[in-house]
């Protein structure tokens, strides 16, 4: 028996688990779980990575205690946002938050000196506020003092292997993420850096997924009890540890990486930049064994987890809430992208306005929005899925959805009434099993993606959604595509 330990960090919540490989297949038993809160301080929003790193090493303390020899160690989280260190090595203050709104309007400022076709032509990655690019540019212009005296700039995964074992890196699934990276050099693009006003030693050595990065300082080693232990730079970025746990037959698929965001994409042997990539506002984002994820940002069941919180009366869990969908027959449907629901003050209150400004009745009861929300997220994938279809250069002829939102039956279901095509759900922990899959790689215990993707199907418990009464729902559809053209205008 073989032990991993993976920690798996959200953008709301974090937890570090400890995985068990028998040779056939992986067990994971979660040891820690903890909130990852943003920080209001200053008029910012930030990140408190001390206070993850801590929590790492409760994670790794505890399997020390237990006296589990674990093979190595891996880090994923979300991506786009980083932190700074001197040259001392200590961390100058705490990492901004995405979700902060300073960086409004920066896109449109950074266009002034390279044209938006040019760096999406350079970076093949889609136009987001919060992309890395525009983020450093925004604390650049504002004169951020940690920005000018960072000897290193690290995306989160990578700081915390940094801060865990003294060496920096610069993990290419996670670095794809950011808008700086060239998918054609497979490096960060010289021209991009240079407008930014950014040399590119203030970054880490560029390292492909399952590389080890370091081992675990001495004083991580004092702090947990534990020996020199490998960090594995696995796939950084969330989405990519997912993807890579797909446990897929063949290659004519799209994925859905269901969470705080929806993830919808496929994979690619390269980098999909074209004109109307472009247009759609499509992403090429770094895989394993060199594939390319091509996808699209979804706002996904942050609608919901914002919403739940203003919900009163009603049953307090996940699972209770999803069935309320059964308790509705709102018809409304809302665009999910729409800007008004990135962080409003009040979801609900969004979610309402939205649907009168667009002429419908506004929901009433919880049970009205949660119906609201996964049916209009059902029909956002199908939108997507067939962009998807004019570009690839396979059909498309099932879904398979991994994460937490895996588990909501109302809108996998629902989702596979909008596509018409089967919904295969599994692994729910996916991104953690594609961590842990790449550890094993790293270790010489899982070789091909073939091999991992085997190994993740004879570990997960799989369930797939057939589509039922698809003449309703292309009818939804019809619906949905009116309503978000008259939101756009």
């Amino acid at each position: 028996m073989k032990h991993f330990f993976a920690a798996d960090l959200g953008a709301t919540s974090g937890r570090t688990i400890l995985a068990s490989y028998d040779g056939a297949k992986i067990v994971m038993k979660e040891i820690t779980r903890f909130a990852n809160p943003m920080i209001p301080m200053g008029g910012h929003l930030f990140w408190d990575i001390a206070g993850l790193y801590n929590e790492i090493l409760g994670g790794l303390r505890k399997v020390a205690e237990q006296g589990i020899r674990i093979e190595s160690v891996g880090i994923d989280t979300w991506g786009c946002d980083f932190a700074f260190f001197g040259k001392d090595g200590q961390l100058l203050g705490l990492p901004h938050c995405y979700r902060d709104g300073h960086t409004a309007g920066a896109q449109e400022i950074f266009f002034e000196r390279m044209p938006a076709s040019e760096v999406y032509e350079r970076t093949g990655i889609q136009f987001m506020d919060f992309n890395s690019l525009f983020q450093m540019d925004t604390l650049r212009r504002n004169g951020c003092q940690a920005f000018e005296q960072a000897d290193k700039i690290l995306f989160i995964p990578d700081a915390l292997t940094y801060m865990l074992t003294g060496q920096a890196v610069c993990e290419y699934t996670v670095a794809s993420t950011s808008q700086l990276l060239n998918p054609v050099t497979g490096d960060l693009d010289a021209e991009i850096l240079k407008t930014l006003g950014i040399s590119r030693e203030r970054f880490g050595v560029l390292t492909q997924p399952g590389t080890v990065a370091g081992y675990l300082s001495e004083q991580a080693q004092a702090a947990t009890g534990l020996g020199a232990v490998p960090v594995i730079a696995v796939a950084g970025h969330d989405t990519a540890s997912a993807v890579a746990a797909v446990p897929a037959e063949d290659g004519e698929y799209a994925y859905l990486s269901c969470g705080t965001w929806s993830l919808l994409g496929i994979e690619s042997e390269k980098a999909i930049i074209t004109e109307k990539s472009f247009k759609e506002n499509f992403t090429n984002e770094g895989g394993i064994e060199g594939t390319t994820r091509f996808l699209k940002n979804i706002c996904g069941l942050w609608l919901f987890e914002q919403s739940r919180k203003e919900f009163k009366d009603v049953p307090g869990s996940v699972g209770e809430l999803v069935e309320l969908c059964a308790q509705s027959s709102f018809e409304g449907l809302i665009n999910p992208d729409d800007a008004g629901f990135s962080n409003p003050a009040s979801m609900t209150s969004a979610i309402s306005e939205y649907c009168i400004r667009t002429g419908q009745e506004a929901p009433q009861t919880p049970a009205d929005y949660c119906r609201c929300i996964f049916r209009s997220l059902a029909l956002r994938y199908r939108h997507i899925v067939e962009i998807l279809q004019d570009m690839a250069s396979f059909p498309i002829k099932k879904l398979h959805v991994i994460g937490g939102g895996s588990r909501n039956r109302f809108l996998m279901q629902y989702a596979a009434n909008a596509l018409d095509r089967p919904v295969i759900c599994g692994p729910v922990e996916g991104t953690a099993l594609g961590n842990v899959l790449m550890q094993m790689k790293a270790g010489g215990m899982a070789g091909s993606l073939e091999e991992m993707r085997k190994i993740s199907a004879a570990s997960s418990d799989l369930r797939t959604y057939l589509p039922e009464d698809t003449e309703i729902w292309d009818k939804e559809y019809d619906r949905f595509k009116t309503i978000i053209s008259k939101d756009l205008k």
